[in-house]
């Protein structure tokens, strides 16, 4: 996996290194370090604010969480396959969602949720992973956007953002998603950023497309260049 991250960073000339998520069978014990949370009075409690969080630390190291982890954001929760709908909608977070009107009933029972169970998720660097990780998280500014929706062919889902992880998982699409205010407030990605979940077996074919992209991008820019040099 080394040389894909190689070639993601520099073809795209990504900040942040792509992170390498897999959704495991087995039980595992957790290797992240954070404390849990004091439990709110709806029995919410986890390592990080949400599920996404842990995007934010799998660009470092490599690391392994246990369901719990995940038990702060009943949405993250949800997403990632650890709860199944009916187990949530009486909590404090999805009642303020729904009452805020930041998402309606019916928009989500739309939310695309792993479709298995995993017993521990792994998160980390690419370039660390030693087997092919269910999906391959990037954070994207617009141009970069740009140059992986002119590889390949990619679809856009609405909020939450983290439910791209269940669909590339589930479905075997590259998905993008513009981000949402739930995760930015939680995360701190910056307001330039987008993220795109592409499955780990698709990797390759994503290098590929986007090898040919930026090699035409580079002539036709030499070519605006010079062409704009006329005014």
């Amino acid at each position: 996996m080394n040389t894909s991250t190689a070639s993601l960073r520099s073809m795209l000339g990504l900040e942040f290194e792509p992170v390498a998520i897999s959704f495991n069978d087995e039980a595992a014990e957790t290797s992240f370090d954070a404390p849990m949370s004091d439990p709110t009075e709806d029995g919410r409690s986890g390592r990080v604010p949400a599920s996404c969080v842990f995007w934010m630390y799998g660009h470092q190291e490599t690391f392994t969480t246990a369901p719990g982890d995940h038990g702060n954001c009943s949405v993250g929760e949800y997403t990632h396959g650890l709860v199944e709908a009916g187990d949530i909608l009486e909590r404090h977070d999805i009642g303020t969602l729904l009452d805020t009107g930041w998402v309606t009933m019916e928009a989500f029972g739309g939310v695309a949720a792993l479709n298995r169970r995993p017993q521990s998720i792994t998160y980390g660097p690419l370039s660390e992973a030693t087997d092919t990780p269910d999906v391959v998280l990037l954070r994207l500014t617009p141009k970069q956007m740009m140059q992986l929706g002119d590889a390949v062919s990619v679809e856009f889902s609405g909020k939450p953002q983290c439910q791209i992880l269940a669909r590339a998982a589930n479905d075997g699409v590259i998905a993008a998603s513009m981000g949402c205010a739930l995760s930015r407030a939680r995360t701190g990605m910056g307001d330039d950023e987008l993220t795109c979940a592409v499955p780990g077996n698709r990797v390759s074919e994503v290098i590929e497309g986007l090898n040919s992209v930026c090699t035409a991008d580079v002539a036709v820019v030499g070519y605006a260049v010079a062409d704009k040099a006329r005014f």
